[in-house]
């Protein structure tokens, strides 16, 4: 919560002292002294968002290494030193600038070409970006922090890939996900989409954990393939990314005269823009969360019923609990505002409430 109040109150102040507008004049100097004429306006789009991102990575530090690195440390989670947890935050800076400066040079393109519907061009281009991360994130992105192989576990292996065919789930393989060179936590994913989907099993998983917890582990994975979880969340995801655009267009135009921007097109409106799309993600974060606890209800159920071992669901449930070491009972505000899934608590009582019926 801190560090969202901080970067809000940057944004903020980048925004409305003035300090944006003399950035952009600054930066917009510089391209017209390097670059040919007509290139500036793009290159002056880059370097604020170079600028605005580089301010904030520095802003929120301090709280991701409390949150990342001291408090993973201090409960004896971590096993990064700290040269490899900075080299981790290097790679994840140098990412999400790259991410940025696309997605600000898709929008302020926008604003220049249709200012009048800048906002559902960008939420589209937006929205078609998260179907392209999820194809390529276990092929391109997962890489860049951890390492993978293919299982060398034959019986889990055969197991495994038969519970993916009674989803009528295709997938590539299954592969151990290296997470042991990070943290103690234990993990599994059903990752990709189409010819890039692939069952991750961390080896803080298959160390400690029977074939029956950990096939019941994955057939809730499969069921959000099955219930189609990630089209669903995609769609909520868009209908998010409209509604936060057009705020934005309403709050941008409002304010153009009044920050002293040259037009809607302004590099210098960029902080104002992400100060509104961040608040307004915030403000709809209970929502999404409450819809992604109930498909992982949904896909709890799944595993119960595909693999008829609620004992196996129950025991999987604790070991995460007590390994990750989660919140059993979170209070009531940190559940609404904080948890895409159910509580650990609550999960195992829905599993035995199960074995009853």
């Amino acid at each position: 919560m801190a560090g969202t109040v901080v970067a809000g109150l940057v944004l903020a102040a980048l925004a409305f002292t003035g300090a944006a507008v003399r950035m952009r004049e600054l930066l917009h100097d510089l391209a017209s002294l390097v670059l040919p004429s007509g290139l500036e306006e793009g290159a002056a789009v880059v370097l604020m968002t170079v600028a605005v991102v580089a301010i904030l990575q520095v802003a929120e530090f301090p709280f991701s290494w409390y949150q990342g690195f001291a408090l993973e440390h201090r409960y004896g989670l971590s096993t990064q030193s700290g040269a490899h947890w900075l080299a981790d935050q290097v790679k994840a800076a140098c990412l999400a600038l790259t991410i940025a400066v696309i997605a600000a040079s898709v929008i302020f393109a926008s604003l220049r070409r249709w200012p009048d519907w800048w906002w559902m061009i960008s939420a589209g281009a937006f929205a078609a970006a998260l179907v392209g991360l999820a194809r390529i994130a276990p092929v391109l992105l997962l890489p860049i922090f951890y390492k993978f192989r293919p299982l060398d576990r034959p019986p889990l292996v055969d197991r495994l890939m038969a519970l993916a065919a009674r989803a009528r789930t295709d997938v590539v393989g299954v592969f151990e996900w290296v997470l042991s060179g990070h943290t103690r936590k234990a993990n599994a994913a059903l990752a990709g989409l189409g010819h890039t989907r692939r069952i991750l099993l961390s080896d803080t998983l298959l160390a400690d954990y029977t074939d029956d917890e950990i096939e019941v582990v994955l057939a809730h994975e499969l069921a959000h393939h099955v219930h189609r979880d990630l089209w669903r969340g995609i769609a909520v995801q868009t209908l998010v990314l409209v509604g936060g655009f057009y705020a934005a267009d309403v709050v941008l135009r409002a304010a153009v005269v009044r920050l002293g921007l040259r037009g809607m097109a302004d590099p210098a409106a960029l902080p104002l823009l992400m100060l509104v799309g961040g608040t307004w993600s915030f403000l709809a974060l209970p929502l999404v969360n409450a819809l992604s606890r109930a498909q992982e209800r949904a896909a709890d159920r799944y595993a119960l019923e595909a693999t008829r071992n609620p004992e196996a669901f129950v025991s999987a449930m604790k070991r995460l609990s007590q390994q990750n070491l989660a919140e059993e009972r979170p209070s009531a505000l940190a559940r609404w505002l904080f948890y895409s899934h159910p509580p650990i608590r609550e999960r195992i009582e829905a599993a035995r409430a199960f074995t009853q019926t």
